[in-house]
């Protein structure tokens, strides 16, 4: 499988960025396209989370978008250099900045699509409660105008793209796009391999529903390669014991809240990279 797979590095001039996509400013790496197949790739590098590119007979398929505009620029040069193809959707995995900002800096006849929730989350405040900057009225063409339920297919060309959307999870909008031929699925940020998993509370995110969201989406789709927005290209295995690891704190949690223990003395229990993700199990337990 290795042997299939090729990187485009897209030249720029800035040429020294490690992606970091928790917040902490660091050199940037430039953008590269990662072949999967000859019309599927994933995109690495560049400032913002992971995504991907298809290429269609008709369009191309791109998936998030980046942070800021250089990022955005090296993306769509990266584009051209594969094909002449135009640009002509962008689908949003779900509403973090770090997937989305860059919508506006794509063209404006380009189709956002994304989930319903994904939608309204643009609008959502911010984790401190300040209002969304996609309020303003400037930034309205690069909001999804296309949106979906359940399921969605998008034909790019005569080969269809399945958007499947499984439930809440690291919010309430994200969703999984499907690549039937590559046996590929795109999943933003519901798998993360170097760091706990992060749900957003503030977003509707629930570590619960993340356990049955995962598990529909290995029962519904038969995908053997799974992209994320912060990790390594994954497999089955993998996710399921994502899915183990999460019952596995939710059980312990919750046995120790039946101790009468506290939030800090939980939290002592496991590493402290997990606190935030143990803050979050709890709460969801206590109101339950």
């Amino acid at each position: 499988m290795k042997k299939n797979i090729k990187l485009i590095v897209i030249p720029v001039f800035f040429l020294f960025f490690v992606p970091n996509s928790f917040g902490q400013r660091r050199e940037t790496q430039p953008v590269e396209f990662k072949k999967i197949s000859d019309r599927l790739f994933e995109i690495l590098g560049g400032r913002g989370a992971q995504g991907g590119v298809y290429v269609g007979d008709n369009g191309v398929l791109v998936i998030d978008a980046k942070m800021d505009e250089k990022s955005v620029d090296q993306v769509i040069e990266g584009v051209r250099q594969i094909t002449d193809k135009p640009i002509k959707y962008l689908v949003n995995t779900h509403s973090d900045g770090d997937h989305v900002m860059g919508n506006q800096y794509f063209p404006e006849n380009v189709i956002f699509i994304a989930h319903e929730n994904c939608r309204k989350e643009f609008f959502h405040p911010r984790r401190d409660g300040t209002p969304s900057e996609w309020n303003k009225p400037e930034l309205s063409p690069f909001v999804p105008s296309l949106v979906f339920r359940d399921k969605m297919d998008v034909y790019p060309g005569p080969k269809k793209v399945e958007l499947w959307y499984f439930g809440v999870g690291h919010t309430t909008g994200d969703i999984v796009i499907y690549f039937p031929e590559e046996k590929t699925a795109f999943v933003g940020d519901q798998i993360f391999l170097t760091r706990p998993q992060l749900i957003h509370s503030y977003k509707g995110g629930n570590s619960f529903e993340h356990v049955k969201t995962l598990t529909k989406m290995l029962q519904t789709i038969d995908a053997e390669k799974f992209c994320s927005g912060h990790s390594e290209m994954t497999d089955r295995q993998v996710i399921r014991n994502q899915i183990d690891q999460m019952k596995k704190r939710q059980e312990k949690v919750k046995a120790l809240i039946e101790e009468k223990r506290s939030i800090e003395e939980i939290k002592s229990e496991f590493e402290e990279t997990e606190a935030r993700l143990i803050e979050t199990i709890y709460d969801e337990i206590k109101k339950r």
